[in-house]
């Protein structure tokens, strides 16, 4: 709506904007967090950008980046303040961090383009898809692809799905292929089945929603699914996966909040091995750590399975010279 930033609060809601049959026309998304105060002060600078007459139609969005980790991931924002300028699904320009000039500079720039459909993007080898559709399968033992997520479901069949394995307890990962037309095509050829949603056990297509019926009035289905480990005991073979293990959010390669970017730089500056566990991508895991280790916040660090705490304590471990020793489980 011009002349006022809409916030999109889920994820169907953001692709159905961004996938506007005008594909020509500019959205501005503000990617940002609320623990950020320069998030706070872009805000003010939007606010002015709204009410630009040459502005009025643009659209300007804002997008909490941990709230919906799976469009900060698909366009790869991995700090806030971030600004996409967007052409429909395409990314025409990009502004990161609380840089107002260049911000104002580029929303103006592309507003005063001539409306020209920008080109496509090549199409992906048959070969590449094939790869990527092949690592994704392999994701988990239990891999369900399916419309929307196991908390929300954005069809009868995908709920349906959902509610069948949850009956049995079962361990599995998901794929909203909602969020990515490239899988959702693809996935179609890749196991030459038309429909979602679609389960896969160790890498093989089991099949739909009828099929999985068909087994479970024989008696075949629960005996195939994996199924999840009781809890506590889960949480402390995650917690001693590695002599030094990070509980955060995204991943070494691809922190999704300032507290995590900061405590990978500290560890990195440190030259040890560690692993990590992104509490982003599983729910029970982010929610069941934070009553075992009485620890309300993330990033939590563990070594040799005790927790040392977060990123404060790391701090000042690191200011009194402990840091190494900790480390070291001394």
């Amino acid at each position: 709506m011009a002349g006022s930033v809409r916030e999109v609060k889920t994820k169907d809601e953001f692709w159905k904007i961004v996938t506007d049959v005008n594909k020509n026309h500019l959205n501005v998304v503000h990617f940002w967090a609320e623990w950020a105060s320069q998030c706070q002060m872009m805000d003010d600078v939007v606010k002015e950008l709204t009410s630009e007459r040459q502005l009025k139609e643009v659209k300007f969005l804002k997008v909490e980046a941990e709230a919906l980790p799976d469009i900060s991931q698909h366009y790869s924002v991995t700090s806030v303040p971030t600004f996409l300028l967007l052409k429909g699904n395409t990314v025409v320009d990009k502004v990161e961090g609380a840089d107002a000039p260049t911000l104002t500079k580029k929303v103006h720039q592309q507003a005063t383009k001539m409306i020209v459909q920008p080109p496509a993007e090549p199409s992906p080898s048959i070969e590449d898809l094939n790869s990527r559709l092949k690592k994704l399968v392999n994701t988990a033992t239990c891999m369900l692809f399916m419309k929307g997520t196991p908390e929300e479901p954005c069809c009868g069949f995908s709920k349906k799905t959902v509610e069948l394995l949850q009956k049995y307890n079962t361990q599995f990962s998901s794929f909203n292929i909602l969020a990515d037309q490239e899988v959702r095509e693809g996935l179609k050829k890749f196991s030459n089945w038309p429909t979602y949603p679609q389960l896969y056990i160790n890498g093989e297509l089991v099949g739909g929603l009828d099929i999985l019926k068909e087994l479970d009035e024989t008696g075949e289905l629960e005996p195939m699914l994996p199924k999840k480990e009781d809890l506590n005991k889960r949480l402390g073979n995650l917690i001693n996966k590695a002599p030094l293990m990070i509980f955060m959010k995204g991943s070494r390669d691809n922190p999704r909040c300032g507290f995590s970017k900061t405590l990978i730089g500290i560890l990195n500056e440190t030259g040890r091995k560690y692993e990590t566990f992104d509490i982003l991508q599983d729910e029970e895991v982010r929610q069941g750590l934070k009553t075992f280790s009485n620890w309300p916040t993330y990033p939590q660090i563990y070594v040799n399975g005790s927790l040392i705490g977060g990123l404060d304590i790391i701090k000042e471990l690191q200011e009194t010279g402990e840091l190494d020793k900790t480390l070291n489980g001394e």
